[in-house]
């Protein structure tokens, strides 16, 4: 039973006498929230943590002890998942895209074992989640529903066979790309080849819809975010990505995407990487970008001093700071031009190598979700964005997928053939 303090709370907690309510008051409003909801993040590379650390050894990172103490802390263990309210979590499978069909696919799947593997030496933690039903049973019985996310259509080795047998072990998203364009997508952070989609990239969407995979559209282009918004039959996502509008990386949303989003009935998982975050960073990343191939190309022959003149230049350019406030602006972008039922989060946590300040680490979504209260927002939309819209989207997929089963929609059973590069637009 809610306690009448917090039901005072919540009551208050609605336009602009939120900022009236005492932050503890707001924390304890969020643990309320989480108790019903689960909080389901979009993208943690906790998995490569343990292939880039401990060549995929989990004992080298006991989860049940305080990973902080580290000399490279991770941003992820049971302690701090508790105190985060994480009820769901989406475990990337990332391996690196410059790798070949064979060696990514196999990757994959050693990536796809770790979680497995992670799930069973913590099963009074940890419980794999297959469905949104699972998701919301394993946070009743106080576990986090440990998902898995495909981060890169490398990971297939451009077979619609081996994306079968990817869903069949347990994988309930894949993004369409990493940082490199694929032989059927392009990317956000390199040169078009396709523009867009490949006809066998909007194949590899319909099976996905056919299976009731997520699509996943955090790193592609913008071409490939229309075109795989307008091949899909299910709602898509965007598992870590943030509102172009707020900060204009690459990597984030352009408005009329954001529109095709909210028709498409699909989900932006706001980000926490710092770069797409805050505009100060992302130019302050382009700035020492350029400063190291200056000097790069200035002693070509001294590379020590290149890095020791980077150094000094890095110390009198300090990186801007960001703060969890800067991520809820972004909340608020999408919120107010297409609404707050199509929002999550989506952190990038042991992914990346700085955070806002008050995300440190996954113990720090209350402190997000408790300044959308602040801001105004209700409970109930704070439960939306924390994990119920993600659960109506992995619904959607599901129910668009059977619906394709019983319509008789047979496995896509097309080999993939090279296609010629797309042609530029002409003016």
């Amino acid at each position: 039973m809610r306690s009448s303090v917090l039901l005072i709370a919540l009551t208050l907690c609605v336009g602009p006498l939120a900022h009236a309510v005492p932050p503890d008051v707001r924390l304890a409003q969020v643990r309320e929230v989480l108790a019903n909801v689960p909080l389901i993040d979009g993208h943690n590379d906790l998995p490569w943590q343990f292939r880039k650390r401990m060549d995929n050894h989990l004992g080298g990172l006991d989860l049940r002890t305080d990973l902080t103490r580290l000399d490279e802390p991770t941003h992820t263990d049971l302690a701090r998942l508790a105190a985060g309210g994480v009820g769901g979590q989406f475990w990337s499978v990332y391996v690196p895209a410059d790798l070949g069909r064979d060696e990514a696919v196999r990757a994959t799947l050693e990536q796809i074992d770790v979680v497995h593997r992670l799930v069973g030496a913590y099963p009074d933690a940890l419980a794999l989640a297959l469905t949104a039903d699972d998701v919301e049973r394993i946070h009743r019985e106080g576990k986090v529903a440990s998902l898995i996310g495909m981060e890169g259509g490398h990971s297939i080795g451009d077979s619609l066979a081996t994306l079968r047998m990817m869903y069949a072990l347990g994988a309930r998203y894949m993004t369409l790309t990493h940082f490199k364009a694929n032989d059927w997508a392009d990317a956000a952070t390199a040169r078009p080849v396709h523009h867009g989609l490949t006809a066998f990239g909007r194949r590899v969407v319909r099976e996905m819809n056919r299976l009731g995979m997520l699509v996943d559209l955090s790193h592609v282009s913008a071409e490939t975010m229309r075109d795989a918004l307008e091949a899909s039959l299910a709602p898509v996502i965007f598992s870590h990505s943030s509102a172009y509008a707020v900060c204009p990386s690459p990597r984030n949303v352009p408005d009329d995407v954001l529109r095709s989003l909210r028709d498409n009935g699909g989900v932006i998982m706001v980000t926490f990487v710092t770069g797409f975050v805050d505009r100060r960073i992302r130019k302050h990343w382009a700035d020492a970008s350029a400063e190291k191939a200056r000097l790069d190309s200035l002693y070509p022959d001294d590379p020590e001093r290149a890095e020791s003149e980077l150094a000094a230049w890095r110390k009198a350019h300090p990186t801007p700071v960001t703060t969890y406030r800067e991520v809820a602006d972004h909340v608020d972008h999408v919120r107010k031009l297409i609404g707050v039922d199509y929002i999550g989060l989506g952190s990038d946590f042991d992914g990346i190598e700085s955070t806002p300040k008050g995300l440190h680490d996954v113990s720090g979504y209350p402190t997000l979700l408790a300044e959308l209260l602040r801001r105004g927002y209700t409970p109930e939309e704070v439960g939306k964005i924390a994990g119920g819209n993600v659960l109506r989207v992995m619904r959607a997929a599901e129910a668009v997928a059977a619906k394709l089963r019983a319509d008789g929609a047979e496995p896509d059973e097309t080999w993939y053939t090279p296609e010629p590069p797309a042609a530029a637009a002409v003016d």
